[in-house]
């Protein structure tokens, strides 16, 4: 018997629904700062997971936070945000299995509590995801040797299921940040990429986050740089930005507070 059911659009509606927003900038845009921007009556419903140590460009700023420090620690912070697949087998992560054992632990349960989730940052997640696939079997060849082919396809199976984990919390508005970063190739030519370890991570976040918005400093044609969120493309500035939604002007303010806002209508 199956469990499907078909929701009136009146019930899909009225679910409560929070956008999931990646921000990418250059080092020292001001991405993590953002946060400062979310009003100051929604602090306590907001999570930092700081994977940086970045949390001294919040200030004063008083947002609980987390630190996770390895690549299971952020499994479990996924299965806390997303709840159970009920589609994979016990030994697999995301699994009825992990978030029982998850929801055991009273501080990875606690996590239910916020419905802003702000990581910092997914370049920063991924690296941890990096080490920590290097020491599986999959890293290693029949002989005994480092594969890194075999290393880079753990990476990027398991940030795709991390990603995809976070997007099914409905309900939840989560922010994750990563680094931009400008690449030459081989024929000269310069592109803006998103700073993440393995290609096809990279490749599929477009279809699995909602917003892929960059935070750029832009001129207004008055010879001044300004910071300004760069939301869908095509864009001058050859951005490869998406907004799902529908909802954002090309160019926004820098202010996550109302972005979330105008996102949530």
């Amino acid at each position: 018997m199956t469990d499907l059911r078909v929701l009136t659009a009146p019930e899909r509606l009225a679910e409560p629904r929070g956008p999931k927003i990646l921000v990418v900038g250059v080092p020292g845009a001001g991405k993590t700062s953002l946060l400062k921007t979310v009003s100051r009556d929604a602090l306590s419903s907001v999570l930092f997971i700081d994977g940086e140590a970045g949390d001294s460009a919040l200030g004063d700023l008083p947002v609980d936070a987390i630190r996770p420090r390895k690549w299971p620690d952020l499994r479990d912070i996924g299965a806390a945000i997303g709840g159970p697949n009920p589609n994979l087998p016990s030994s697999a992560p995301y699994s009825e299995a992990h978030y029982r054992a998850v929801m055991a632990n009273p501080v990875l349960a606690g996590i239910a509590k916020y419905t802003i989730l702000f990581g910092d940052s997914l370049t920063e997640f991924l690296r941890q995801c990096r080490v920590w696939a290097e020491q599986q079997p999959e890293s290693f060849n029949a002989r005994g040797q480092k594969d890194s082919r075999g290393t880079y396809g753990l990476v990027a199976r398991e940030g795709v299921a991390w990603l995809q984990q976070i997007q099914h919390a409905r309900e939840r508005t989560i922010i994750l940040t990563a680094i931009l970063e400008k690449v030459i190739d081989d024929f000269g030519v310069s592109s803006w990429q998103t700073q993440l370890e393995g290609r096809r991570t990279g490749l599929e976040l477009p279809g699995i986050i909602d917003e892929v918005i960059y935070l750029h400093f832009v001129d207004f044609g008055n010879g001044k740089l300004v910071r300004a969120l760069i939301c869908n493309s095509p864009n001058q500035w050859g951005l490869p930005a998406k907004d799902r939604s529908g909802k954002l002007d090309q160019v926004e303010e820098p202010h996550l507070g109302k972005l979330i806002a105008k996102l949530s209508t």
